[in-house]
């Protein structure tokens, strides 16, 4: 047992607490922003190593907040410095193919993208980055993310934030 300011907290193991942590559960973490253009369409971008395309932004680094991540994915892969918006959809996905563990991404609001001639894609991880219909873009992407678009459009046109329940 612990004090942590008048709060008391009690372990549920008689493991010292770095090993008790150490035994929880591990999840991924992405953060993506959701832009779209003058039209209303989606932009999605094509990694080199993936099948499917995929809202923009990333994984989380070590002990970065999802909307800091956000923020420097946009600007590292489309060259963008885009205000941060709203979070729109919170998305936990199982482990499936090679990847062990869950994932949880957040889509952060990035706005309308006035002069999309100023987008520079990062080369290195993208081969090609599109404005879609919202329809279009929800084909567009892995059948196990593509909720996310609607889901995106939704709490844009809402305000508030959709949580993706488990498929």
């Amino acid at each position: 047992m612990a004090l942590l300011g008048t709060v008391k907290v009690v372990s549920q193991s008689h493991l010292p607490p770095a090993e008790w942590y150490a035994s929880l559960p591990a999840v991924h973490v992405s953060a993506c922003m959701l832009l779209t253009d003058a039209a209303d369409r989606v932009l999605l971008v094509k990694p080199n190593y993936r099948e499917h395309w995929a809202v923009p932004g990333g994984v989380v680094d070590e002990n970065e907040p999802p909307h800091v991540c956000a923020v420097r994915e946009i600007a590292e892969e489309l060259g963008l410095h885009v205000r941060l918006g709203p979070l729109l959809v919170v998305d936990w996905v199982p482990p499936f193919d090679d990847r062990p563990r869950s994932m949880i991404n957040f889509i952060f609001d990035g706005g309308v993208v006035e002069d999309p001639a100023r987008i520079r894609l990062q080369t290195s991880e993208l081969d090609d980055g599109r404005f879609w219909s919202w329809e279009q873009a929800a084909a567009r992407m892995h059948p196990v993310t593509a909720g996310r678009i609607p889901a995106a459009r939704a709490a844009r046109a809402d305000g508030r934030t959709i949580f993706l329940p488990t498929r």
